[in-house]
């Protein structure tokens, strides 16, 4: 979302997580993806990636200029990653899978006045948050996690994202797909 929210023009290669080529191993000690190679910079983890795409492409910004609000936004990122990434990283390894989905959708719901607070994820303007709530949300009907109705403000939110210019332009064919298959 990051690269199409700020229009860079990049080569995406898709490889296969379980038989990464040498480049990736080379370029990434951890052998995760992904990984963002520019020039003699190679970066790994996506949210450091992202604030690095931001600060050397400026315009638009994603972050916000305040010390306080950008750091307020990086908690959020955190969050983000640590708790619901992390309960839908469960989800996916059914481990206790059942137990990690409604915690998830426990926390959706409880989140749900936060995402109706303001028109993107705690703020007016388009940020890096929303660039990581969005693939979470895109995932919730193959995490099969249905949101009740106390979760109306997500599912708007949802909806105005997955709307989004740069989200839809993101996709991927398989994401694109992932949907799909479910309707």
């Amino acid at each position: 979302m990051v690269l199409a929210e700020k229009r860079i023009n990049v080569d995406i290669v898709d490889v296969d997580a379980a038989a990464l080529p040498d480049e990736v191993t080379d370029a990434n000690p951890y052998g995760t993806l992904p990984t963002l190679v520019d020039r003699d910079l190679h970066l790994y983890e996506a949210r450091i990636i992202m604030e690095y795409l931001d600060e050397r492409f400026p315009h638009p910004p994603l972050l916000p200029v305040d010390p306080v609000a950008r750091a307020n936004a990086r908690l959020f990122m955190y969050r983000i990653d640590r708790d619901w990434f992390g309960l839908a990283t469960r989800i996916l390894d059914d481990a206790d899978a059942d137990q990690a989905r409604a915690a998830l959708t426990e926390s959706l719901v409880t989140t749900a006045p936060l995402f109706a607070a303001h028109r993107f994820f705690m703020s007016d303007e388009f940020s890096l948050v929303d660039c990581c709530i969005a693939p979470l949300l895109w995932r919730l009907p193959v995490l099969d996690v249905q949101l009740p109705a106390g979760a109306r403000a997500v599912t708007e939110y949802a909806a105005r994202i997955f709307d989004w210019p740069a989200f839809r332009a993101s996709l991927t064919e398989a994401e694109r797909e992932m949907v799909a298959d479910l309707a």
